[in-house]
C-alpha cells in the first residue's frame, strides 16, 4: 500500500523520501533515483511532511516514539505535519496526536507553531492504492486536514472528515466491520443458494438489482468464475488479506468492549476469519471465506 501511495506522490511532483523495513522495496526507489534513508528519523530529519502507513499499533508506537523514531529528536521536529495512514485503533491514534502536538517546530511554517497529526486511514485495497483511488477518512484538526487536502487528491479521488483525533481510525474500524459482516453475509447466501440448486451467477443478479445489492456482491464477488478482475477469479491472492480482516475486527471488538458497546456479529466474524487464518489461508483475500469456511463451489 505504501509504496504505491508514494508511487503516486511522485508522480504529481512531491519529493518523496521513503523507508521501509523491506529493503527489496527500498531497492526499487533508490534504483530509480529517490532518495531513501535507515530509519523514521533519519525521514524525520529531512522532511515537511511526514505520511506512515503501518500494519498494527504497535508498529505506529515504535515508528513514532521508539528509539529511532520520528519524534526522537524531542522537542523540536522539522516536519510540521505527520499524516498516519495505518488503520490501527482510535486510542493509540489519539495517543500519537498528543505526542506529535506535545513537540514544537525547530521553524515556524506558515501559521503552525507546533507540528499537527492526522489519522487517515484509507479504503480501497492496492488496486485503489495504485490507480490512486483511495478514500481517505481523517480525523485531526480541521485546518490541518484543509492544508492536507491536495496531498489526499494525488493518492485518492475521496477524502471525508470525520471530525477530531482518532476519528477517522474509529470511522475506518466501523467500515471494515460491516464490511466483513457484508461479505459473510453474501458468502453464506451464495453457499446456501447453490446447495438449494440456484447458481451463484443467478443470485449475483437478483442481488444486484433489488435490496440484497453491496459492495460484496456487485463489485467484490466471492465466488470464483462470477466475476473477472477480483481476487476470486485468480485463486483469492492479491486484495485484501484474512489476516488484516481479523486484525480490523479485533481493533473494533476491543474498541467496543473499551466503550461498552454489545457487537455480537462482529464478535461472531472475528471468530471466523480468526478461524479462517488458523487453517493457512491469511494471506488470501478475505473473500476466500466462501470457499473456506462456507464450502462454496465455483462457478463454471
Amino acid at each position: 500500500m505504501g509504496s504505491r501511495m508514494a508511487n503516486n506522490l511522485i508522480k504529481a511532483g512531491y519529493k518523496v523520501t521513503v523507508h521501509d523495513l523491506n529493503h527489496d522495496v527500498m531497492k526499487l526507489f533508490s534504483e530509480r533515483g529517490i532518495p531513501t534513508t535507515n530509519s523514521p528519523f533519519e525521514i524525520a530529519e529531512t522532511s515537511d511532511v511526514i505520511i506512515t502507513m503501518l500494519p498494527s499499533s504497535t508498529h505506529a508506537l515504535n515508528v513514532y516514539t521508539g528509539p529511532n523514531g520520528l519524534l526522537r529528536s524531542g522537542n523540536l521536529l522539522r516536519p510540521w505535519l505527520f499524516v498516519d495512514s495505518s488503520t490501527i485503533d482510535p486510542h493509540t491514534s489519539r495517543r500519537l496526536s498528543v505526542a506529535v502536538s506535545d513537540c514544537a517546530l525547530k521553524e515556524k511554517k506558515d501559521y503552525w507553531n507546533t507540528p499537527v497529526m492526522l489519522d487517515a486511514p484509507v479504503s480501497g485495497g492496492i488496486l485503489a492504492a495504485e490507480a490512486g483511488t483511495l478514500t481517505f477518512m481523517v480525523g485531526g484538526l480541521e485546518e490541518a486536514y484543509l492544508a492536507a487536502k491536495s496531498l489526499f487528491f494525488s493518492m485518492g479521488k475521496n477524502t471525508i472528515y470525520c471530525g477530531g483525533a482518532g476519528n477517522g481510525s474509529a470511522a475506518k474500524i466501523c467500515n471494515n466491520l460491516a464490511l466483513a459482516i457484508s461479505m459473510l453475509g453474501v458468502s453464506e447466501a451464495f453457499a446456501l443458494g447453490q446447495s438449494l440448486g440456484v447458481s451463484a451467477s443467478i443470485l449475483t443478479k437478483i442481488f444486484n438489482s433489488s435490496s440484497a445489492r453491496c459492495w460484496s456482491s456487485d463489485s467484490y464477488n466471492p465466488v470464483p468464475g462470477v466475476m473477472e478482475g477480483v481476487p476470486s477469479s485468480r485463486n483469492y491472492d492479491g486484495g485484501f488479506a484474512s489476516k488484516l480482516m481479523a486484525k480490523d475486527l479485533n481493533l473494533a471488538t476491543t474498541s467496543a468492549k473499551e466503550v461498552g458497546v454489545q457487537c455480537l456479529l462482529t464478535s461472531h466474524a472475528e471468530q471466523i476469519f480468526t478461524e479462517l487464518c488458523n487453517q493457512g489461508h491469511g494471506t488470501k483475500d478475505f473473500s476466500c471465506v466462501f470457499r473456506h469456511f462456507y464450502l462454496g463451489k465455483d462457478e463454471l
